[in-house]
């Protein structure tokens, strides 16, 4: 972008000052310096999103939430992040950068982190992100490999933004009460559930996100040697998004997910065919998966549910039976 054009947009921001940051690209350096914790391993994360809402400064807000999750899917704390931008300066106004910009410098701050600059480009199709930085304690990080036989599987978020999010692009009827659900879910943050993991010392966990459901337990089977059984009328869904898909309104993604998973995943023949669908819709910072053991759920479930979180019980990690690895719909 040209130069005129990023001051004018950071010029309409305060930029508080946080100790973190020893030396800040405020004042046209091309890299930041971070003061990092000591005693803490460093957990990072990187990722972009096209729009999948209408609204600058919600799409602004869920691009960041989605970066985010990553690292609370470890069992991070968010620490810095830097902004990724891809912008049509031709043909979009400066103000709906503004406002992407600013979504996503408060979801960041509302995490606790610090925002650390970041890179702008033109191009022909509008993307946001962030590069994220996060502190972890080096004995205590959740994995796709961690889920052990005899876990439940609990899930923070309902899922349905891929479907919603194709409901808006075809301009349906009531795509304002669409867009209200994904901004409602995927602009929140897996800060709880990030906690949780560290206070509760959990070792598997993985965030839904492009996979969809089926494809990220998946990648947790595989990971960790296991089978997983997930009983699918229990898996909470979004508001519309079952009736959107039973009319078709299904994203590309969900049944390129479906053929990638199709060697590993099986589903009971009673299983609702328009639900196990679902299972593979993509998500845009969709919840997390964890792996609880029953010993745990009970105070799992009660600090996500103080806080406002779904704790959903929908499936079960087994044993491997016969080297059977992958996961199974009931």
């Amino acid at each position: 972008m040209a130069p005129g054009d990023l001051e004018h947009v950071l010029s309409q921001f305060v930029w508080e000052q946080d100790d973190r940051i020893l030396v800040s690209g405020q004042g046209a350096e091309d890299a930041v310096v971070i003061n990092f914790p000591s005693q803490k391993a460093m957990v990072q994360s990187v990722d972009f999103l096209t729009p999948m809402v209408n609204e600058p400064y919600a799409f602004g807000c869920i691009a960041a939430a989605n970066a985010l999750s990553d690292i609370y899917a470890m069992g991070g704390m968010p620490f810095s992040a830097m902004n990724i931008v891809g912008f049509p300066k031709d043909c979009m106004p400066l103000d709906v950068l503004t406002e992407i910009l600013r979504g996503g410098y408060e979801t960041v701050r509302s995490a606790g982190a610090v925002m650390a600059g970041g890179h702008t480009v033109d191009d022909p199709e509008l993307k946001f992100g962030l590069a994220v930085t996060g502190v972890i304690d080096a004995d205590q990080i959740a994995t796709n490999s961690g889920a052990r036989a005899g876990d439940l599987l609990v899930l923070t978020k309902p899922i349905g933004t891929g479907v919603l999010a194709t409901g808006i692009k075809a301009q349906w009827d009531n795509a304002d009460a669409l867009e209200s659900q994904v901004i409602s879910w995927a602009g929140r943050l897996n800060a709880e559930a990030g906690r949780v993991i560290q206070e509760h010392r959990l070792t598997g966990a993985t965030d839904i996100t492009g996979f969809g459901l089926a494809g990220h337990a998946q990648e947790m089977a595989k990971a960790s040697g296991t089978h997983i059984t997930i009983w699918t009328n229990r898996v909470p869904i979004m508001q519309y998004a079952q009736e959107l898909a039973t009319m078709g309104l299904i994203p590309a993604g969900a049944f390129a997910n479906k053929t990638y998973c199709s060697q590993c995943t099986h589903a009971d023949a009673d299983v609702d065919p328009v639900l196990f669908d679902l299972m593979f819709d993509p998500q845009t910072s969709g919840g997390l998966l964890l792996a609880v053991s029953e010993a745990k759920l009970d105070f799992v479930q009660a600090a996500l549910h103080g806080h406002g979180d779904l704790a959903e019980v929908v499936g079960k990690v087994l044993p491997a039976k016969d080297n059977e690895i992958g996961v199974s719909f009931t």
